[in-house]
């Protein structure tokens, strides 16, 4: 059963440099990226807050593709603001600045059209926060979650109890052995497993993603590009690519999953061709849909041994 998708998150204002150019008053947040991919796919309602600084204007374009912009809030002060910087490893930000501004006082209030998703996608946000959110929606029939290594640290406990309560966790490769407190990936994914969730998928940057569950082990690679001009935001990308397409269809069986994934890997390698979200405010499906075949055949072998 296909249906509409609520993610909750952050909405933020960037100055970020690579090896390959800077760009200052980038639009970002890990809410806006995810709604950008997913938009593509399904309906998306987002819930986040901005400032009085924020060029609304900027994403106009997501009203168009259909997305619910109502539950972008507008408070007094200055947007959250992150400064970072990436060497020619561009798997790793370096933080130089973080102002929280208006997104330290965000206390999600759900409307009623946002209670009803049946997708429900907790972005990168206080654990405290996303355990707020889930008391609000109403009998959702998926629940996926993102963290990172700040609220591993600072706020395990409440964390651990938000991991318990949905049906898939997404984080990255380290902050899956820092969660999980095992060098080992496989074995950090199914201590995870063994906390409630149905499924935990990693991100592994350049060497693309890998899917746990029950019974299954899945490992998709990263599109090979020639070109890489700014990776922020490729993560949530990512899974707005693997949440929109679930929700867009309805099925969640563990083979459609896999196919969700390597959509989700499609969209984080058109991400990462240009500065903030501009490739993918100017994507198309068919463009994703050919580099999702390029997916297929970049993946194909023959799997008889002699």
């Amino acid at each position: 059963m296909s249906g509409d998708l609520l993610v909750v998150g952050s909405v933020a204002i960037d100055a970020v440099e690579t090896p390959f150019g800077r760009e200052d008053e980038a639009l970002g947040g890990s809410a806006l990226y995810f709604t950008a991919a997913a938009s593509l796919f399904a309906p998306v309602r987002l819930v986040a807050v901005v400032g009085e600084d924020f060029p609304t204007e900027r994403v106009a374009f997501l009203a168009e593709r259909g997305a619910d912009l109502s539950g972008l809030v507008r408070a007094e002060g200055r947007t959250f603001r992150w400064k970072g910087r990436y060497g020619f490893d561009l798997n790793e930000a370096h933080t130089l600045e973080t102002h929280l501004n208006v997104f330290e006082g965000f206390s999600p209030e759900l409307a009623p059209a946002h209670r009803a998703c049946p997708y429900v996608f907790l972005a990168n946000i206080d654990p405290d926060l996303q355990q707020r959110v889930l008391d609000q929606v109403e009998d959702p029939r998926f629940v996926a979650l993102d963290t990172m290594n700040f609220w591993i640290e600072g706020k395990r406990r409440s964390l651990l109890d938000a991991i318990a309560r949905v049906d898939m966790v997404v984080l990255n490769e380290a902050e899956a052995r820092m969660l999980a407190e095992e060098p080992n990936l496989v074995r950090a994914a199914q201590k995870i497993l063994s906390w409630g969730p149905n499924g935990v998928v990693v991100k592994r940057g350049e060497y693309g993603a890998m899917y746990f569950a029950d019974g299954h082990v899945f490992a998709a690679p990263a599109f090979p590009l020639e070109e890489v001009f700014d990776p922020t935001g490729a993560g949530d990308t990512f899974a707005g690519g693997m949440m929109g397409y679930l929700a867009s269809t309805g099925n969640l069986e563990p083979d459609n999953i896999r196919r969700a994934i390597v959509f989700g890997s499609a969209m984080a390698s058109f991400n990462v061709e240009d500065f903030s979200f501009r490739r993918l405010e100017r994507l198309t499906y068919d463009e994703v849909a050919s580099r999702y075949r390029q997916f297929k055949t970049l993946t194909e072998f023959e799997a008889e041994v002699g």
